[in-house]
């Protein structure tokens, strides 16, 4: 049985939006939060799943997801990615890993 190559992984910036949940770590009067993360993934879809199951592992609740494609996809769409981002995304990829790169909470 011949192997299946193996796809590369790439890494995937996402916009994950959180409500509360006990032991989430957010501010106390916050009604949730929007993450910045960088994940990686065969495709966008895995990046996702990842992000969802860390997430949830690490007593968060995620509510909805946003994908904005790998580094090159967000430049040929006028993205600007900096330095600090790209060392970010290199180190998401080199630890196949899920990186929150910010947490902005939301309050009412």
């Amino acid at each position: 049985m011949a192997e299946l190559p193996r796809r590369p992984q790439r890494v995937y910036t996402l916009l994950v939006e959180v409500g509360r949940s006990a032991g989430d770590g957010l501010p106390a009067k916050a009604t949730g939060a929007a993450l910045m993360v960088y994940a990686t993934g065969v495709d966008e879809d895995e990046a996702v799943r990842e992000t969802v199951a860390i997430l949830k592992q690490a007593d968060m609740a995620p509510l909805d997801v946003t994908g904005y494609g790998t580094a090159e996809e967000r430049e040929a769409g006028g993205h600007e990615v900096g330095p600090d981002e790209r060392a970010l995304m290199d180190r998401a990829l080199a630890e196949n890993a899920v990186i929150v790169a910010d947490v902005t909470p939301f309050y009412d």
